[in-house]
């Protein structure tokens, strides 16, 4: 039972993350998730004690902040424009 409670609410949170593409969106899902499991963990290792459940947490959310932003797939630019100073940028990007 504690399996089962466990995986749906692992696809709970996952789920909404499935939509985000740009590097921060991933980076900010990435930091809830590993918040939370940082959390779980250290809070088991250390017999619910709140150092370790914050450590845990901490842990978890900066790793999972780092992990997400780097698995972002790249963006493509859809449409170019110049800016004030005669640059190149993009104006848009695609949505895969």
């Amino acid at each position: 039972m504690r399996k089962v409670l466990l995986l749906t609410t692992a696809i709970a949170f996952a789920a909404p993350l499935a939509g985000c593409y740009s590097p921060g969106e991933r980076a900010a899902g990435g930091a809830v998730i590993g918040g939370l499991g940082g959390a779980g963990i250290g809070a088991l290792a250390s017999g619910g004690r709140a150092g370790g459940t914050l450590a845990g947490a901490a842990v978890g959310a900066a790793t999972g902040a780092v992990v997400g932003a780097a698995t972002a797939p790249p963006q493509r630019c859809a449409r170019w424009g110049w800016d004030p100073y005669g640059q190149r940028v993009c104006v848009a990007y695609y949505n895969y």
